[in-house]
């Protein structure tokens, strides 16, 4: 009874995702086509769509920002990814418009795929041309006033390690544009909504905004440093939650392939 109350609830998620584009897709597809219709896309995503999936799935934001970020610089944020509902804890943590860097894959889902390619910056991560056109469309987002966000880890869908290995793209765009990168810690979702229908449950999930890593005179030589100290401070912060909920879901993972079911 309970998998098949996981289920339900993940088939809840869909529905919920799925209603509010549905209902504002004309408005939408309206700032889509707008010059500078991209902060009330972001708005909308950030006081409607967001909420809406968050508070439906029972689960409410609970944001601690010390970073000390100004709200009117471009950043690149950076937060590990654990589950589906990391954009929408994204959007509800980072106030001021930023665009996702996303996989190319998302343009196929109907409707939001049509919202989606001209809202984010895509990539196809097997393809080089797509991966080195990420920084030219970039260029155009920060210099619009905007922040990038990307979630930099690579194998994010192994739920049996409690961070993946970060991709380098994400510092060598930082360094390129010379933006400072803003490391946010997303404590429960490993836990609470997991990639796979094994476990989880609603309620709090917490987020931490730390001071930003200054990349000023960085060069490309100094992307590995930049990339494994980012690493290292969100593994850090992981392994230190008191409530040990990264931790715990990877024990979850293994007790699940330990059962073979």
């Amino acid at each position: 009874m309970r998998r098949l109350l996981l289920i339900l609830w993940r088939i809840w998620f869909y529905t919920l995702a799925a209603i509010p584009v549905l209902v504002l897709f004309p408005i939408l597809a309206f700032f889509v086509f707008l010059p500078n219709g991209y902060p009330y896309l972001f708005w909308i995503a950030r006081n409607i769509w967001s909420p809406w999936i968050l508070l439906g799935m029972g689960f409410w934001p609970y944001i601690k920002n010390q970073s000390g970020a100004n709200p009117n610089q471009s950043y690149l944020l950076i937060a590990n990814h654990a589950s589906y509902i990391d954009p929408f804890l994204m959007l509800r943590a980072w106030k001021t418009p930023f665009v996702f860097v996303g996989k190319k894959e998302l343009v196929n889902i109907p409707v939001f795929g049509f919202i989606y390619k001209r809202a984010a910056i895509m990539v196809d991560r097997s393809d080089k041309k797509s991966r080195f056109a990420v920084y030219g469309l970039a260029d155009k987002v920060i210099h619009g006033g905007y922040s990038v966000c990307i979630f930099p880890e690579k194998d994010y869908l192994d739920e049996s390690i409690l961070l993946n290995e970060f991709k380098r793209g994400a510092f060598k765009l930082a360094i390129a544009h010379q933006l400072p990168v803003l490391p946010m810690i997303f404590y429960d979702p490993k836990r609470m909504f997991p990639w796979y229908t094994t476990y989880g449950f609603p309620g709090a999930m917490r987020i931490e905004i730390h001071p930003p890593f200054d990349t000023q005179g960085m060069t490309e030589a100094d992307i590995p440093k930049l990339q494994q100290k980012a690493f290292d401070f969100i593994e850090a912060k992981l392994l230190a939650d008191p409530k040990q909920r990264a931790v715990e879901a990877q024990a979850k993972w293994a007790a699940f392939q330990a059962s073979g079911r």
